[in-house]
């Protein structure tokens, strides 16, 4: 039974006949019959009723209050993904999408050095004789890798050694170097060190070297399909025709050789060895300062980088021949801070990457690592293969996809690192990172803008990421639908935000939300986002225009809001002046919850009073201060510290669990005050007001220090306000602190103060 159903203590003369305490107004005629709890239903076209939608806010503050109580951290992780993706981090930002169609073509492949005579024509046998200066170009400089004297050794005997390391490891550099001085020391030298361009005739049966008493080099193709051909038996062969001839050969690759290379036995007779990646600094070191450097010219060279930005970039892109192409900027005394922006540019990252690797399994972890970046490598990899699925042929069983195996080979941007939390040991479980800060942003362009045929199976897939357990994942599958909509925004909106906006599933819904905020925190397409939703917002009653709304309401509730609390206060209006539909009072409701933990409390507390001021039978004042009552009512959550931004200058903080709008106080007094007031006075929104207020007293007064004084002088204000605000408040505190079932000694208090 209520509290006014039940009137103790005696109400004072002038009460109005159908309540129990003092009001301004008569009940609204909408209310149900007694006993009735019809639910609220979203999904019916058609107004829907001031009861229903009232009621839906205080019970158990909304119907969909599990799920919406969710929108608060899934904005606070897309926040702070948001606030990475527009860090300038590198001096440089993702283009246009022209800048992803423009016609890509590579000359020098990836090797250390700029090796020459890779435009030669690769026929079957064709060979090309390295000449001094090229060779200078090796030696001369060159760094002994760890292991160095083994291989050589292991060459000099076997005369086939199969050299494998990710790439940008100095593969091409290490094998001349080892050519050379296994010739030198056969006494062969004088045939030469020749670069073998077509390793698929090493194959062929009967091979021979084209000539003998020399060295080769041969680089097998990244991937798969490049090593297919090789195993233990042709390399053998190849061996024993190479011995026969006083010849030597170091056959390079890369995971994918190292793989077709090895023996379950381990008999075969010729060498492998695994190359590790040198530092890259030391390597523009050597390059720069030569073999014995001066302390001090050191000292100069490491200022010049950490100046210039170089440290970084060769941390993000650690393969050897980025180190030289820098060295060879500073020998030129160039333009170094333009030579690390060209660099660390992330487009163009992205589109040799892409040229280079198309095959659905690093495709679909480069997607996965870009939509789920800092998630775990579980979850990622879960992800990664489920996308592989899509954008694959059904296969009888389960492929076997090993996608740490080949990190340091084709994802050489994405490194695994430890958290230093979790169950698994002191560095918990390994995250995903990309090396550089909008790399992944300019994978999720490119992959959207490029690759036509596997657009619709990522859209799906990422559709269905929206449905995750982990709210992380959604949250994180969500930025990734805003970035898409930076690509092209008139395609989103119509291919899918529009689509998951009206949805009746709430994480579609939260996700639309979450992308269009994202999209609109970049200024190139800020305002197309604030069209829709304010078109969005002033929609009809049909549920599916209901939901659209409510989208746009709780979209403004985030970073829009933060950024424009002028804008998105507007859009809240459109979408709660609905005349006597109302259905997108709970939608609404939340927005303003949201907009005031986005520290803009005091814009939307301005637009209620605005909204309420005529304290007339309309629709909109009791919408509006339903919609108080209910950001009153909303105990604060607090953001978890892994997602705090550390700039969130803006945002407000209070004590969790207690209402930010009474933790907050004496801070906007005055409006607070005069809301509670015409709140306390209005019916049906009195019947809301009292149990809110109580809470405050009872309930939330104890968990915040000294709020109990500021609940004191804020009703002391509500009470010296004209009309029956002061013996309505003193009815309501003696009935609290005299209830036989809960007696509240803070409202016998609250009674003596006032």
């Amino acid at each position: 039974m209520s509290e006014e159903a039940a009137p103790e203590p005696r109400p004072p003369v002038g009460a109005s006949a159908s309540d129990s305490a003092p009001a301004d107004t008569a009940p609204s005629a909408e209310e149900s019959p007694k006993g009735e709890a019809r639910p609220f239903d979203e999904e019916r076209d058609g107004p829907v009723s001031e009861s229903d939608a009232l009621r839906s806010l205080t019970s158990d503050a909304g119907h969909d209050a599990a799920e919406r109580s969710e929108a608060r951290r899934a904005s606070a992780i897309a926040d702070l993904i948001a606030a990475r993706l527009n860090a300038d981090a590198s001096g440089t930002r993702i283009g246009t999408l022209a800048l992803f169609n423009e016609t890509v073509s590579f000359g020098g492949g990836f090797h250390t050095g700029g090796a020459r005579g890779t435009g030669a024509p690769r026929r079957a046998g064709a060979v090309v004789a390295l000449d001094s200066a090229e060779l200078d170009e090796y030696t001369v400089l060159f760094i002994q890798p760890e292991g160095y004297d083994s291989a050589l050794d292991d060459l000099r005997e076997q005369a086939l050694l199969v050299l494998t390391g990710p790439p940008g490891s100095g593969r091409t550099a290490t094998a001349v170097n080892l050519l050379s001085e296994a010739t030198a020391l056969s006494g062969t030298q004088d045939g030469g060190c020749h670069r073998l361009l077509d390793p698929s005739a090493l194959t062929e049966p009967g091979w021979e070297p084209p000539a003998k008493n020399c060295g080769y080099v041969a680089e097998v193709d990244e991937g798969p399909t490049g090593a297919r051909e090789f195993g233990v038996r042709q390399l053998a062969s190849v061996a024993a025709a190479l011995r026969a001839a006083g010849c030597r050969l170091v056959l390079t690759g890369g995971h994918d050789l190292a793989l077709a290379a090895t023996s379950a036995s381990g008999s075969e007779s010729f060498a492998r060895h695994e190359l590790a990646p040198l530092d890259p600094l030391v390597i523009l070191e050597r390059r720069v300062l030569g073999h014995a450097p001066e302390p001090a010219a050191r000292a100069r060279l490491h200022a010049l980088l950490e100046a210039g930005d170089a440290i970084s970039a060769l941390r993000e892109q650690p393969a050897a021949r980025h180190a030289v192409r820098l060295a060879s900027v500073i020998t030129a005394e160039g333009d170094l801070t333009a030579a690390v922006a060209a660099l660390r540019d992330p487009s163009d990252q992205v589109r040799s990457w892409f040229h280079q690797h198309r095959a659905p399994e690093a495709v679909a972890f480069a997607l996965a690592a870009a939509v789920l970046e800092e998630s775990s490598y579980l979850t990622v990899a879960e992800a990664a293969v489920k996308l592989h699925a899509a954008l694959t042929p059904p296969e009888p069983a389960p492929p076997d996809l090993r996608f740490a195996d080949r990190l340091g080979h084709e994802q050489q941007w994405i490194r695994l690192d430890s958290d230093g939390s979790g169950p698994l040991g002191a560095g918990g479980p390994p995250r995903v990172r990309f090396r550089g800060a909008l790399i992944g942003q300019a994978v999720l362009v490119h992959a959207w803008s490029t690759l036509d045929g596997r657009r619709e199976a990522f859209l799906e897939w990422l559709r269905r990421l929206l449905g995750h357990r982990d709210l992380e994942v959604r949250a994180r599958a969500s930025v990734t639908a805003g970035v898409l909509a930076w690509a092209d925004h008139h395609y989103a909106v119509h291919r899918f935000l529009t689509g998951w906006a009206g949805s009746t599933s709430w994480p579609q819904r939260q996700a639309a939300a979450t992308a269009l905020g994202v999209a609109g925190s970049r200024p190139e397409s800020a305002e197309a986002v604030w069209e829709l939703l304010e078109e969005w917002a002033r929609g009809g009653s049909t549920a599916y225009e209901r939901r659209l709304a409510g989208t746009a309401a709780n979209a403004v509730g985030g970073i829009l809001g933060r950024a424009a609390p002028d804008r998105a206060v507007g859009v809240l209006r459109g979408a709660l002046d609905h005349g006597d539909d109302w259905g997108t009072l709970p939608s609404v409701a939340w927005g303003g919850v949201h907009l005031v933990h986005q520290g803009q409390a005091a814009a939307l507390l301005d637009a209620y009073l605005d909204w309420s001021a005529p304290m007339d039978l309309s629709p909109m004042v009791v919408k509006t201060l339903s919609a108080f009552v209910f950001a009153a009512s909303r105990p604060y959550e607090r953001p978890s510290a892994k997602y705090e931004r550390p700039s969130a200058k803006t945002e407000a903080s209070g004590v969790t669990g207690v209402p930010l709008l009474l933790s907050s106080l004496p801070e906007h007094g005055e409006r607070i005050a005069e809301l509670w007031a015409r709140a306390l006075a209005r019916r049906p929104v009195q019947d809301s007001a009292l149990p809110a207020l109580r809470e405050w007293i009872d309930t939330y007064a104890p968990l915040c220090p000294g709020s109990l004084d500021r609940i004191a002088a804020l009703l002391a204000d509500v009470a010296r306000r004209p009309g029956k605000h002061r013996e309505r408040l003193l009815w309501w505190l003696d009935k609290w602190s005299a209830d036989p079932d809960r007696p509240s000694a803070n409202a016998a208090w609250l009674r003596r103060r006032i």
